[in-house]
Parts: structure tokens; C-alpha cells; sequence
């Protein structure tokens, strides 16, 4: 079926709400999944509430918390989330990094233990609106791995996003490059199943390591693997978001020894930089604008499809979604329906 967007942020709101967060709370993650869903990437968008729902209900995602400030040096800080909302926590903790390296050049957030913290470019945005340079690295600790490493058949990571941000000028949007270092996040595995749609090629193999493109592999056991991305370069940015937002910051990883049914949980390594202090902004500027239109001077290999830079796609499927609508795939409506008659919310009230 197909939603405007506003009716869906007020159902999102309720199911939310229906777990004890407040309403700003409620508002806040709300907005962020339909924000995913206007931006194309509905494998992190009002279909994560399904888990959401199963987490807060087992205990493993808590509802109103205020993250516990581990250190804080006025340039480096890291935050634990203790298991709250990762859409809330995270946004605090890069407007925190923002004003750091507004004052002191560079800053620097660990972010752990915080539940699933969405889609990682929204944090992105925030740095770059902001006029700052974003790098954000992230790993995930939920249940198995899914995500084999360079030449293998086994799941040994799960998509670990990267993120990274650059300001815009008054000709650009920002550059926005927000991608799992897996072939395809697995969000996205679940919204084709959830259809009944196959997947690309290339980008799952089976339990016997035979490539495939259903994506029930990943949903009967023995269970098949997502491909990490580019082969050993993907493979080898998953190991490193790993290490970075799991050993380096303190957050549980995938080799941590703890309950499979802790819900998801991400670390994140946040570095916010103030281009300001590296170069003339004027100059700046200029050097992007005219890097941005080099690239999109290229000859397209389809006549139909132009080049476009990171943050293009997301800002056209918003456009598009805006005006006619988002989609929910029958699956994925089917659940959330269940969990709306469970806590008698409606769609419209």
C-alpha cells in the first residue's frame, strides 16, 4: 500500500509511544525512520519497527534514556547509551562533536551500547548543515552475522556502515556518502523478502556457498550470507568499522560474549572536523563546486540516467516520495498491522 508520509509519521509516533518513550522521544524516532523511507532507503525505515517492537517488549531496548557521559576531555568524549533509542542518543552525541569542533577545531564522540541508530547519513546531515566535515564508522552487534569476509561463506560481520559528510556551498547540496560495507544492507535482504522480490546478483550466497538471488536465505536455516561490497575492500572497511566503533570505543561486537537475544546494538566513531581551520572558505567553496561539476560533466553511460554525486539519489526518491506517497510492501504491513491491533493504534485517529 501506499502512505503519505505524514500519515505514517503519526502511526509510526504511536507505535513508539506504545513502548513508554515520551512524546519527543516518540516524535523523534518516528521521524527518522519515515525520513529513511522518503530517501529510498526503506530497509531503514517504519519496517525496523518491527524489531523495535520485539526489543522493547524483551527489555533489550529502553525507552527515555539519557546517555551516561563515560569521559568527556572537551575534544574526545565517549557516551554510553545503555541500550536507548540510537536515533536520539547518536543525534546528541554529533551536535555535541559539532560544537566542539566549532570551538577547538576537531572533535571526537565514542558512542556505545546504543539500539539500532538508523540510518547513519541523517547524522551525517546534521555535521554538514552545520558546515563541518563528518566521519562516521559503525559496527553491529544483533544476533549471527550475516556478512561474510573477503573469500569466505560464513557470516562473520553484519553491514557495519560508513559515513562520511562534506558542507555544501551556495550552489550544492552537501556531499553525503552513507553505505553498508556489505553488497546491500540487510534491511534491504528483508524488504525483498518481506515482497517477494529477488535480490540483485552478485550479492547473496547460499548455505553451501552457491551464489543466489532469493532472499529467504537469509530467513531458513541453514542460513546463507550477504557479500561484503568491491570483495576485499568492503571486507576489509567492515573489519576496520569493527574495530573502530566496537574494540576502540568500548561498544559490544560481534565476538563479544553476551546474550544473542540483546536486541541491536550499535557503536559508533564519530570525527567532526571545522573545514575552516584547514583552508579559506572562499577557496574552499570553489574547489567543491567545481569538483562536483567535473564529476557530473561526464558523458552518462545511459542517456537516461544522469551522473549523480552521494546524497543526489536520497534527495530525488524525497522528492518523488513526498508528493505520491511511500510504499509498504504487504509483509511489512501485514506485521506492523498485528502490533497496531495488539496496542489498539489505528492509522488514522
Amino acid at each position: 500500500m501506499i502512505i503519505d508520509h505524514t500519515r505514517l509519521r503519526a502511526f509510526a509516533n504511536r507505535i513508539v509511544a506504545a513502548g513508554g518513550s515520551s512524546p519527543d522521544e516518540a516524535a523523534f524516532v518516528a521521524d527518522h525512520l519515515v525520513e529513511a523511507n522518503l530517501r529510498g532507503h526503506d530497509s531503514h525505515g517504519v519496517g525496523m519497527l518491527v524489531a523495535y517492537v520485539r526489543d522493547f517488549e524483551a527489555g533489550t531496548l529502553k525507552a527515555n534514556q539519557t546517555p551516561e557521559i563515560v569521559s568527556d576531555t572537551g575534544t574526545i568524549s565517549v557516551w554510553d547509551a545503555r541500550a536507548g533509542y540510537g536515533q536520539v542518543i547518536a543525534h546528541q552525541a554529533v551536535e555535541w562533536a559539532v560544537k566542539a569542533a566549532k570551538q577547538h577545531g576537531v572533535a571526537v564522540n565514542g558512542l556505545r551500547n546504543a539500539h539500532h541508530i538508523g540510518r547513519v547519513g541523517a547524522y551525517g546531515e546534521v555535521a554538514a548543515r552545520a558546515g563541518m566535515v563528518a566521519l562516521h564508522f559503525v559496527n553491529v552487534a544483533s544476533g549471527a552475522p550475516g556478512v561474510a569476509p573477503f573469500r569466505g561463506r560464513e557470516g562473520r560481520f553484519l553491514t557495519n556502515p560508513v559515513c562520511i559528510a562534506i558542507p555544501g556551498t551556495s550552489s550544492n547540496e552537501p556531499i553525503l556518502l552513507d553505505f553498508a560495507t556489505s553488497r546491500v544492507a540487510l534491511g534491504k535482504v528483508r524488504v525483498a523478502h518481506n515482497a517477494g522480490k529477488p535480490m540483485m546478483e552478485g550479492a547473496l550466497l547460499d548455505h553451501a556457498g552457491q551464489a543466489t538471488t532469493n532472499p529467504s536465505v537469509m530467513y531458513t536455516e541453514p542460513r546463507g550470507v550477504v557479500l561484503p561490497f568491491g570483495e576485499h575492500k568492503g571486507s576489509g572497511l567492515a573489519l576496520v568499522c569493527e574495530l573502530l566503533a566496537g574494540a576502540i570505543v568500548g561498544s559490544p561486537s560481534v565476538t563479544t560474549s553476551s546474550p544473542p537475544d540483546r536486541g541491536i546494538i550499535n557503536g559508533m566513531l564519530s570525527i567532526v572536523i571545522d573545514p575552516a581551520r584547514l583552508s579559506a572558505r572562499d577557496s574552499m567553496m570553489s574547489e567543491i563546486d567545481a569538483m562536483i561539476a567535473w564529476v557530473k560533466s561526464a558523458k552518462p553511460s545511459d542517456p537516461e540516467l544522469p551522473v549523480l554525486v552521494a546524497g543526489e539519489p536520497e534527495r530525488i526518491a524525497r522528492a518523488e516520495r513526498l508528493v505520491n506517497g511511500i510504499e509498504i510492501d504487504k509483509e511489512t504491513w501485514s506485521q506492523l498491522s498485528a502490533i497496531a491491533e495488539r496496542y489498539q493504534i489505528a492509522l488514522d485517529r
